[in-house]
């Protein structure tokens, strides 16, 4: 089994392929479904990786919106046909660069123990 400072590494990784497209701009991903795929794709990573942390972790660490994140996994898994690209680029502009610092300070400190 997987630890959960590895599920926090997969988490970091996923936001890196995001960033790689996102930097092209909004009217790429857009129009652009191999781009949207990609993302789309990646945020589900970041989801599973975030339903793997045990839950120790996740309570222990709960400045991170873990359920919401999951949550968000769970609707691009389940509803593929409605998925709303305003709110996935929203996601990814507003809510992935604020996830990325908070998994490298618990990372940090996780390395501190």
């Amino acid at each position: 089994m997987r630890e959960d400072r590895e599920r926090l590494k997969d988490i970091l990784e996923a936001i890196t392929k995001i960033e790689k497209y996102a930097a092209r701009g909004e009217n790429i991903f857009k129009r652009n479904e191999l781009v949207q795929n990609w993302i789309i794709h990646h945020i589900q990573i970041i989801g599973e990786a975030a339903w793997a942390l045990s839950d120790k972790f996740r309570m222990e660490n709960s400045q991170v919106s873990w359920s919401e994140i999951i949550g968000m996994r769970h609707i691009l898994v389940h509803n593929y046909f409605g998925v709303d690209t305003d709110i996935v680029w929203s996601v990814v502009r507003k809510d992935l660069p604020k996830l990325k610092r908070q998994v490298k300070t618990v990372l940090r400190k996780m390395m501190e123990k």
